[in-house]
């Protein structure tokens, strides 16, 4: 870490008693239907439970979502709001998916997200302040299913 983010992180101003905690999103029943859509939406055209999909009768176990598919249930969701003070824009910076178990239809998940880090990092344009949330999707079973981590940066617009 850079001098300048050692003392940037010192001055970040935040809730820190919400980092590592826990928070329900929700509670989500998988049907065809849903997968069907995600697949649909995303262009997905060649996914194979497209293509058979009216052509069969499917048992809902053999029907699979794409890897993507649970990054869609947790968008639009609210997260605890840190009481980030830095910065006048905002902005998504990224995710990742870590696809552990199939999800497939008639499964039924829980999302849980936690704030896992709060950072400064210095770019060419100045200080940005970079929050990450880690979202645990668990099926009926008790298996992990997936985790998901959403980036997002706080930044001090330039002045013209």
């Amino acid at each position: 870490m850079q001098q300048a983010d050692i003392e940037a992180d010192q001055n970040i101003k935040y809730d820190r008693s919400l980092l590592g905690v826990d928070y329900t999103i929700g509670s989500f029943r998988i049907t065809q239907d849903l997968i069907l859509n995600f697949v649909k939406s995303t262009g997905e055209a060649g996914h194979r439970d497209v293509k058979d999909a009216h052509q069969r009768d499917w048992e809902d176990s053999d029907f699979i979502a794409p890897p993507t598919f649970c990054s869609v249930l947790v968008s639009g969701h609210r997260r605890p709001d840190i009481k980030l003070e830095f910065g006048d824009t905002g902005f998504f910076a990224g995710q990742s998916i870590d696809c552990l178990v199939p999800v497939r239809s008639g499964d039924v998940l829980e999302a849980k997200t936690t704030l896992k880090e709060v950072y400064p990092k210095t770019g060419r344009s100045g200080v940005m302040v970079f929050v990450v949330w880690e979202t645990r999707f668990t099926n009926q079973k008790g298996e992990e299913v997936a985790l998901t981590r959403d980036s997002y940066v706080r930044r001090t617009l330039p002045v013209r």
